[in-house]
This record gives structure tokens, sequence and C-alpha cells, in this order.
């Protein structure tokens, strides 16, 4: 990330710098992703303006963006093919909802903070295709 004066006085902006995948390759063991997805969620939020709307969103966002990872974890467990499906499903749900809501937060004027929420929307994007994938595949393969 851009290193300028500027973008340092904004708080959590080092926690952020670290976090960000641009220079990374992309992570292929899901559940890693996932995680790495909640935990980037989380440092950006940490940069958003305290307002009323960004306490209620920035709350329903952390929610939603750990449910994702903590719902994977439970697939790698399903006990029936039925259950895999089911939880793969609420994987896709979390992740719609967290683009939602990364959508909805105010970034206010941090320009830091808009481009991680552009990167953790496209992310959360690609995590929905991936569990679409994942779920037609399966479903394929239980007809």
């Amino acid at each position: 990330m851009n290193s300028d004066k500027g973008f340092k006085e904004y708080p959590a902006f080092e926690e952020l710098e670290a976090s960000s995948f641009e220079d990374e390759k992309v992570i292929y063991d899901l559940e890693e992703r996932t995680f790495q997805f909640a935990k980037r969620v989380r440092a950006l939020l940490k940069l958003l303006p305290k307002s009323i709307s960004n306490i209620e969103d920035s709350a329903q966002l952390t929610r939603s963006s750990g449910s994702v990872g903590a719902n994977y974890i439970e697939v790698n467990e399903a006990i029936s093919a039925k259950d895999f499906l089911y939880r793969l499903k609420i994987c896709r749900k979390e992740s719609k909802e967290s683009r939602y809501w990364l959508r909805l937060v105010d970034t206010g004027e941090n320009i830091p903070a808009e481009a991680e929420r552009s990167k953790l929307i496209n992310e959360a994007h690609e995590l929905v295709l991936i569990f679409n994938s994942i779920i037609r595949k399966s479903e394929a393969k239980s007809k």
C-alpha cells in the first residue's frame, strides 16, 4: 500500500496495511481465506468514523463476516451430504450479507479505508462465487 504521510494519520492504518492482500498470492485454503476476510473486515472497522449508522452497520458486518468462516469450519465437519450443502448455503448467504454491509458503511474521507472496503467487497463477491461453485458441483454429484 501507499505509505504517504497523509495515510498514516488514520488510526489502525498500519494494521490495515499489514493485513492487506494487495501484494500477496491468492489463498487457496478456504478456511484460512475466510478467516483472513473476517480479520481484514475488523481492521477496516477500526478506521471508520463513529456515527450511529456506522456503529450499527459495523456490528452487523462483524457478525456476518465472522460467520462465513465459522460456518465453513462446520462444512468441514458435516455429518451428511444434506448438512454439508446446508452449511455451504449459509456460508454463501453470510458472504452476500457481508458484501451488503460493506457497501453500507461510511468510510468518510478516509482514502485507505475506501480502498480496503472496495477490496473486501470484491473478496466477499469472490467468496459467493466460490461457494456457488461448490454447491452446484455438490448438488450435481448427489443427483
